[in-house]
């Protein structure tokens, strides 16, 4: 299992001082936000930045998945804004250009996933209208990690309107049961805690076969807000064992962007509770320091050989929704909507 951290709980960092920070500390990989204080994606010489990313990943031997929850980084005023499912068509565009941006930011990187998500519901839209821009929207996004040979991968997030995974599957049959490594999941724990059904570590075993993120933190039941480990209601050794015994191989990321003030030590002991959960390691490259791990493969190059392109046609891979996950999550579940993160 690789454990990563997220650099939205490192903001008071530079970036190249985060990487270093996690490697020196043990982690295998960084889920990398794109915002302006970490490789902003709307600056000048983003090309440039970038392959100086991936040559500080190089040295610090670590993996990477792209992030694309930065609260501000298109409207300095209105959190997310704008979405996927915005009713103007230009505001829609500027989130889907962003997107398509962080898959061209990834696939330099060698990324194992891109992460998105919809967006707040618009108090005036139908449910179906927004369900069908969302779907539309995305159908180039998703083309477009085709091409770059990464999957894209939808979170759902408590408060908006893809917000648990009966909505991921509604969104998968919108458009058209692409295949997992094109459109995949992104699933974060503690949100599955927060309003799903089922327990978190059932969660991993019915979404197993769409998974292609893993976001990790604490959380209370029907509460939105990600918390150090220890302080929320899950219990974490069936999560990890639920991961292993699926195969998952991309990476497990905390996730605390909240506590960005107090994040190196958030990041160490967060390490270390992780480790002290785990189930034993099989032999081999992985843990350590960055000196105990310099014999690993390292990050690709900022310029990846061609990837044959993937289809957005159903796969016999993508199986229906879970029965059990037919029916959503009731509202009051998530009664702090998406204000937390």
């Amino acid at each position: 299992m690789r454990l990563a951290y997220g650099t939205n709980g490192l903001t008071d960092l530079r970036l190249t001082d985060a990487l270093t920070l996690l490697s020196d500390l043990g982690y295998d990989g960084v889920a990398l936000t794109l915002d302006h204080m970490h490789l902003d994606p709307l600056a000048p010489g983003l090309a440039a930045r970038t392959a100086q990313v991936a040559e500080a990943l190089r040295t610090t031997n670590l993996a990477v998945a792209i992030e694309t929850g930065a609260r501000y980084v298109l409207d300095p005023r209105r959190k997310h804004h704008p979405t996927l499912i915005d009713p103007d068509p230009d505001a829609r565009a500027a989130r889907a250009d962003l997107l398509r941006t962080a898959v061209r930011v990834g696939a330099d990187l060698g990324a194992t996933a891109v992460h998105c998500f919809s967006g707040v519901r618009d108090a005036g839209s139908p449910d179906t209208d927004s369900w069908q821009r969302l779907a539309a929207a995305l159908h180039p996004v998703a083309e477009a990690a085709a091409d770059a040979g990464l999957p894209l991968a939808v979170e759902p997030e408590p408060g908006h309107l893809l917000s648990d995974l009966a909505g991921f599957h509604h969104l998968r049959t919108l458009m058209g049961e692409p295949d997992p490594d094109v459109l995949g999941l992104t699933l974060d724990i503690g949100h599955c805690q927060c309003l799903e059904s089922l327990p978190p570590a059932d969660c991993v075993r019915a979404a197993a076969p769409w998974t292609k993120h893993v976001q990790l933190e604490d959380m209370r039941r029907g509460v939105h807000e990600h918390l150090p480990f220890g302080d929320g209601e899950i219990d974490f050794p069936p999560v990890f064992d639920a991961l292993r015994d699926t195969a998952y191989q991309g990476l497990v990321s905390v996730e605390l962007p909240r506590h960005s003030h107090a994040g190196p030590s958030q990041a160490r002991t967060s390490l270390h509770f992780l480790r002290s959960h785990l189930p034993a390691p099989s032999p081999g490259p992985g843990r350590g320091s960055r000196r105990q791990r310099e014999s690993r493969a390292p990050v690709p190059n900022p310029t990846p050989e061609p990837t044959p392109t993937r289809s957005m046609t159903p796969s016999a891979a993508s199986a229906p929704a879970p029965a059990h996950l037919a029916e959503p999550a009731p509202a009051s579940a998530a009664r702090n909507g998406g204000a937390p993160c």
